[in-house]
């Protein structure tokens, strides 16, 4: 894991919460500026930045960032939420050599509708860091890369490996779509105002071809898996709860196939970028599932489905899966998991 830290910028006692020309930051919307030009420098060169790029900038705020962007590639698509901020950024540019390479979206970025861009670049509100993240990974056509400031342990759990504290839903979700590696750690007092945590830049290239697998039945196991990440995936799969969600599954599968005259049509494992899309809103909402207070029903309470309970043991016996725990299997033990499961007619949405 690539890594770097930049040096703390004092707190000026003349910043105080405003921005260019006086505009008071409003903290509620996530509005830190970022005031340090050494990491805004930072951010530009290592975003490999090309003259012929189109660069998505999201929550530009008094626009620092965006000169330096606008300086090295072709234009430069800014999508803010405020409205007095959008004003400041044309202001700021108006009669320069930059005011037509600069687009300005009014409006709020998890629901507008995204432009082609070659490269995002962000310092985003907090809040909107995970469906953010998962937006943008279903953006179509695929970006090169997307280099965004996030809160550090959000990032960190982007860039988490198998056996670490953080690893988690979110990391083998992200890790599916794309490659991230962290880049800088920086500093809160780096902000005008301070937020109250540290901060890290991250870079996240997407996965060029996508992996073949249904993106919401994915989610489906992967969800199961980290209810409780630190058990074994055969304590997790006794579980009352989960059994009859996917003998109803299996049954439901079958049912099909069988009204049909044969094999579903469809391949379980196909989903195309419209069903991509929906998969997200999903995909998005949580960031972490691990509860160590859920009650767990182990197999003397499954009752009726002690032949499908055989039959999911036997998967995961068979496979060695049975004493494996999800915090620490990489992302190939997962695709073969799902693969597995799907090979016997076991299917999670």
């Amino acid at each position: 894991m690539a890594g770097g830290k930049i040096r703390k910028e004092k707190p000026s006692r003349q910043s105080g919460g405003l921005g260019r020309g006086g505009i008071p930051f409003h903290k509620s919307k996530g509005q830190h500026i970022l005031k340090n030009p050494l990491i805004v420098d930072a951010i530009v060169e290592k975003a490999g930045i090309k003259p012929t790029d189109v660069i998505l900038e999201i929550g530009p705020g008094t626009g620092n960032l965006t000169k330096k962007l606008l300086e090295a590639g072709k234009s430069v698509v800014a999508v803010e939420l405020d409205p007095r901020m959008v004003l400041e950024l044309q202001r700021r540019f108006q009669g320069t050599p930059f005011s037509n390479r600069l687009k300005v979206i009014q409006g709020d970025v998890l629901k507008c509708e995204l432009p082609y861009f070659d490269i995002c670049v962000a310092n985003i509100p907090y809040q909107i860091s995970s469906p953010l993240t998962f937006k943008l990974l279903s953006h179509r056509p695929a970006f090169r890369c997307a280099v965004i400031m996030f809160q550090r342990e959000f990032a960190m759990r982007l860039v988490a490996h198998p056996g670490d504290s953080l690893y988690c839903r979110l990391t083998v979700n992200t890790q599916l779509l794309a490659r991230v590696s962290h880049l800088l750690k920086v500093g809160k007092n780096n902000f005008r105002p301070p937020p109250k945590v540290d901060s890290s830049v991250v870079r996240i290239e997407p996965r060029k071809p996508l992996p073949p697998v249904n993106f919401k039945e994915w989610d489906g196991l992967i969800r199961l898996c980290f209810t409780r990440k630190n058990k074994t995936l055969g304590s997790i799969f006794r579980q009352k709860n989960v059994l009859s969600m996917m003998e109803k599954n299996y049954k439901t599968l079958q049912a099909l196939q069988t009204s049909q005259n044969g094999p579903h049509n469809e391949n379980p494992m196909d989903m195309g970028v419209s069903e991509l899309r929906k998969g997200f809103e999903d995909l998005s909402m949580d960031v972490d599932d691990d509860r160590d207070d859920m009650e767990m029903e182990d197999d003397e309470t499954a009752g009726e489905s002690s032949d499908f309970k055989n039959k999911v043991m036997a998967v995961l016996k068979k496979n060695d899966f049975e004493d494996k725990r999800s915090s620490k299997l990489t992302q190939e033990d997962f695709l073969r998991l799902l693969s597995l499961f799907n090979e016997a007619g076991m299917h999670f949405s």
